[in-house]
């Protein structure tokens, strides 16, 4: 994971132990004042929040405990690697790519998977290579410009 996706993950963390998860407790102690449970649909919204709650930071921290920290930039060869960010020149116009690991793709901000069809193309390759891509609209060629 990148250092930013750890980070992220982390303070979304302390949000849901310091201000979510508090907040679910004391709802679900206020629901729970109201009487009849089998037919209290607050309690049943906030026991239903807690355990949402509860379950995202179980997930987060078994992701944060399994992550490993991948650092951008071109693998010691110069070639595209997990972390690097590709500048490639396609129809006349430059774009830029991040290879991410799966879970960090955001193709609205050019994360692209190292496992999408674009980004293993571009991985191992170096500066003034060229590849084919190969979509639903065609062929279509990158000149690989930058590896950083």
């Amino acid at each position: 994971m990148s250092p930013q996706t750890i980070a992220r993950l982390r303070a979304e963390l302390v949000r849901l132990e310091a201000d979510d998860r508090p907040k679910a407790v004391t709802d679900l102690s206020h629901a729970r004042e109201m009487g009849d449970l089998s037919e209290n649909a607050a309690y049943s919204e906030a026991k239903g929040r807690l355990i949402r709650i509860d379950n995202r930071r179980l997930t987060i921290k078994e992701k944060l405990k399994r992550a490993v920290v991948i650092e951008g930039g071109a693998a010691a060869d110069g070639s595209a690697r997990l972390g690097s960010t590709v500048t490639v020149e396609v129809k006349g116009q430059r774009r830029t790519y991040q290879l991410v690991g799966a879970q960090e793709t955001d193709p609205t901000k050019g994360r692209i998977s190292l496992h999408s069809p674009l980004g293993s193309i571009l991985m191992r390759k170096k500066p003034g290579e060229t590849v084919i891509f190969k979509g639903p609209a065609g062929e279509v060629e990158y000149k690989i410009i930058d590896i950083s």
